[in-house]
């Protein structure tokens, strides 16, 4: 009996010892962790890696690039595009990941477990109450191992997992919505920074021309005010009128000289890259403002992002009402299992189970009035978004309608200027080669012509802005589904048919928005 005594304090204290030493070695492996700031070799090798990545896939740019091809290079590798189309697909995973919520819970477990010492226990004579005379009697096994295989169902869980699921599928949609959003901002930044780069092409080495002629032309004025051949004042009257029109074609200059690499960032072209785009034959047409505003209107209700985002979210909260009340319901759980134990004390080492629990939180029906009414409000204030967000896509569509309107005005009125300008410059020209102009008269001429065809230019770019701007309010896009199961010829064809049936005024109800694929 000794012995055994001695035998069991010596397990103690060796439990003890290895018990501190696991303490020791988790609390070592706590204060082991400490901050890691990146060095500038892997700041410097993950850039490298994700330059790498950002132009894989990309095919290269030719050597003149259409309006066409460049939305179409837009829509399938603009970088921040393939970020909504991530979110899109992952927005679809947790739906399809939601959707196991609702089967029962299928659980294998196994465990092991020692003990010191034998389960040894005493009786009490239940007549009596006194202890038996019986030695204590011993249960379980000092070590034994478990297993289990247990199936259980709440119905409860079940309805809320219903639920959620289609939550997360309207989420999903959402998802949809904003990237067809993101869509239509990309192509209005494209069609804009195309043009912009059109501009820096046609104008940027006539630019560099009269920017060289003016500061000739400055250089001789010195020269002839420091000889005293001229009249000083007549000298610096002429040298203001000429640093007047640098001052003017050096900001033209700076305006221009970003163009191209806008274009190109929207594109994902390598900004190294010289970028050189072709003007489409085609100009802006104005038959689509002859569209009636009711269809106009009709239209916009049926394909905005933004409106049918709003529906999305006032099915959700719907949803979440219905949620709610579900919570209030008994909880019915079922459950069967197969289990088994090795100890050997055990008469029947292995069992079935099956049981039902019905279960009731009763301080929660003292919430149900408070909860119903923030459901209702959750609703109503979807509701009321969503009626606002409609009273805003009407508004912007006759906003966007009269915009596109006068920036078309805007553009011809001038296109008009700039063949005046350009006409003025011809003559301008031919006076000088007859020595019957000042080269302060040939600086004016040509940079009043530079500024007329460059504000023509703007005024393209933002009657395209204006274009894109409309179909964006009323949901036109080009049908395209997935870009990644699309080559790029592919792409650029279906973006031409959507450019021409824009321009010949044709408007039909939107189609339901087709899954974008992960890229």
């Amino acid at each position: 009996m000794k012995r055994k005594t001695l035998t069991s304090s010596g397990t103690r204290r060796t439990g003890i010892v290895f018990g501190t030493a696991a303490m020791a070695l988790v609390l070592a492996g706590c204060a082991s962790v400490a901050t890691q700031p990146l060095t500038a070799a892997e700041v410097q090798i993950q850039a490298q890696r994700d330059r790498l990545e950002s132009q894989r896939g990309v095919e290269p740019i030719p050597a003149v690039i259409g309006l066409e091809e460049a939305i179409a290079r837009g829509l399938k590798y603009n970088l921040e595009r393939r970020t909504r189309m991530m979110e899109e697909a992952i927005a679809f995973r947790q739906f399809e990941a939601s959707r196991y919520d609702m089967l029962p819970k299928l659980v294998a477990a196994a465990g092991y477990s020692s003990r010191s010492e034998f389960a040894t226990t005493r009786a009490v004579d239940s007549v009596t109450g006194k202890p038996s005379l019986a030695n204590p009697f011993i249960s379980s096994d000092k070590s034994h191992g478990t297993v289990d295989l247990g199936l259980s169902w709440n119905v409860l869980d079940f309805g809320l997992s219903y639920y959620g699921a289609r939550q997360n599928a309207d989420r999903a949609l959402i998802a949809v919505e904003r990237r067809r959003k993101a869509m239509h901002n990309l192509i209005q930044d494209v069609r804009t920074a195309f043009w912009r780069a059109a501009s820096a092409q046609k104008l940027r080495k006539e630019v560099k021309d009269v920017i060289a002629l003016a500061e000739e032309g400055l250089a001789d004025s010195r020269k002839a005010e420091n000889e005293r051949l001229r009249s000083p004042i007549d000298a610096l009257r002429y040298q203001r009128q000429l640093l007047e029109n640098l001052r003017l074609l050096e900001t033209i200059e700076q305006e221009l000289s970003t163009a191209r690499l806008e274009l190109a960032s929207l594109i994902n072209a390598p900004l190294a890259v010289e970028l050189k785009v072709a003007e489409p034959a085609q100009g802006l047409s104005a038959r689509i403002l002859s569209v009636p505003l009711d269809t106009m209107e009709e239209v916009a209700i049926a394909g905005n992002a933004d409106l049918r985002e709003q529906f999305y979210n006032t099915r959700i909260a719907t949803e979440e009402t219905r949620k709610i009340l579900l919570r209030m319901f008994p909880g019915l759980s079922l459950g069967y299992s197969i289990k088994r134990n090795d100890d050997q004390y055990l008469i029947h080492n292995q069992w079935n189970e099956a049981g039902a629990q019905l279960s009731l939180n009763l301080l929660n029906l003292l919430s149900l009035p408070t909860q119903s009414r923030l459901a209702e409000a959750g609703v109503a204030l979807a509701d009321q978004r969503r009626m606002a967000a409609q009273m805003a896509v009407l508004a912007q569509v006759h906003i966007a309608r009269l915009h596109f309107s006068n920036a078309l005005q805007q553009y011809q009125r001038s296109a008009d200027i700039a063949a005046v300008d350009e006409r003025l410059e011809g003559h301008m020209a031919n006076r000088e080669l007859a020595s019957a102009s000042s080269k302060l008269e040939r600086v004016s001429s040509r940079t009043a012509a530079i500024v007329s065809q460059l504000r023509s230019y703007q005024a393209q770019a933002q009657a395209h802005a204006a274009a894109s701007k409309l179909q964006a309010s009323l949901g036109m896009e080009p049908d395209i589904g997935s870009v990644q199961d699309m080559s790029l010829p592919e792409l650029q064809a279906v973006v031409g048919r959507a450019i021409t049936k824009w321009e010949n005024g044709e408007l039909a109800a939107p189609a339901a928005p087709k899954r974008e694929a992960q890229p």
